[in-house]
């Protein structure tokens, strides 16, 4: 969302890129939060009880605990930017009991680093979509045509074959149906 409605606002400039990037800081930082909450008021229990349909035994949950006390910082800094991370690093962070206050420093910090790196790259993307139309949308074309013609091509110079597989098909088709 955030990236889409970067590349909007340099595009149409209707939106204000600094509204944008502060709304996905706030969004982050409170969505990771609650995330965090869930993981410290219950996580570690249904980690422990369900973890084993995820492949998280026991080794792995005490290891998960060890990255966490060693980096959890980083992880949740740097969590931001990795798809599969940011899904999980705040309920992660809350079911391996790291202090809060590290966490919502290093949330914040992550969460508005991300979003203004993605929030400013979608924003200059989008205007240089704008400078590049013409010559994208001319070249969509040209490629569009090209394509066209080779198709043409392709069943002008395959049409016999195509007819005799189309008929032996519809024959087989109607005996089937008969049956």
């Amino acid at each position: 969302m955030l990236i889409t409605a970067a590349v909007y606002a340099g595009t149409t400039h209707r939106l204000s890129i600094a509204l944008i990037v502060i709304a996905a800081a706030i969004g982050a930082i409170v969505g990771d939060n609650l995330g965090y909450a869930i993981g410290r008021l219950g996580g570690y229990p249904l980690l422990h009880r369900y973890g084993r349909y995820v492949r998280l035994d026991e080794r792995r949950l005490t290891l998960g605990q060890y990255l966490f006390r060693r980096h959890g910082s980083k992880l949740v800094f740097f969590g931001r930017f990795v798809a599969i991370l940011r899904a999980f690093a705040a309920f992660l962070s809350g079911a391996n009991l790291m202090p809060w206050r590290r966490f919502l420093f290093f949330n914040a910090l992550g969460g508005i680093v991300w979003s203004t790196t993605f929030g400013l790259g979608g924003y200059l993307l989008g205007q240089q979509l704008v400078r590049l139309s013409r010559p994208i949308d001319s070249a969509l074309v040209a490629a569009g045509l090209a394509v066209l013609a080779a198709f043409f091509v392709f069943l002008r110079r395959n049409e016999d074959r195509l007819i005799e597989e189309a008929e032996r098909a519809i024959a087989l088709r109607s005996c089937d149906s008969r049956r």
